[in-house]
This record gives C-alpha cells, structure tokens and sequence, in this order.
C-alpha cells in the first residue's frame, strides 16, 4: 500500500484547524505558511496544498487578456472580501 492509499486521522480544533500528519505534509512538500485551496465535493472536503511545485506545473494556464487586472490587484481584492464576509460572520 502507497502512502496516498493509506488513511490518516486528524482533528479539528475548535477554531476549525487541522494538523496535516508529518507523514502526508512530506509526501506533498508542505511547509510552514502553505497556503491551501479548500473544495467542498462530493467526498467530503479537498484540500490541495499549493505548493512551489504546483505552482510550477501551471506556470502558463492563466490566460490574460489586454485590459485585464493584474493578479495581485485581483488576489487582494479577493482577500479584501474575504475579511469583511469573516467580519461579518464574527458578528
């Protein structure tokens, strides 16, 4: 049995972390301060670490049409909503 195939356990906190088994964080390249995507399916909750080497591999996927925002105005922008829906939320 591969490492991917075998179950590993975690729990939450009550802030809603998770540690990642020092295993699982290796076999991926996880370090301190990876960001993470957070998908809702079918399954359960995806979480897919991004990584220097996913970043890597979509190097040239995000198409940019003239006019279009830069990356970083539109991350923050992202981020900045963010914050006002978790403002919103603690209330």
């Amino acid at each position: 049995m591969n490492m991917i195939d075998k179950p590993e356990m975690a729990r939450f906190t009550t802030k809603g972390q998770v540690v990642i088994p020092l295993r699982v964080r290796k076999q991926f390249e996880i370090e301190d301060g990876t960001k993470v995507v957070v998908q809702a399916t079918p399954e359960g909750i995806l979480l897919k670490p991004v990584t220097a080497a996913l970043i890597k591999r979509g190097r040239g996927i995000v198409n940019r049409r003239p006019g279009d925002k830069p990356l970083a105005v539109e991350w923050s922008e992202h981020k900045r909503r963010e914050r006002e829906l978790e403002e919103r939320h603690a209330r």
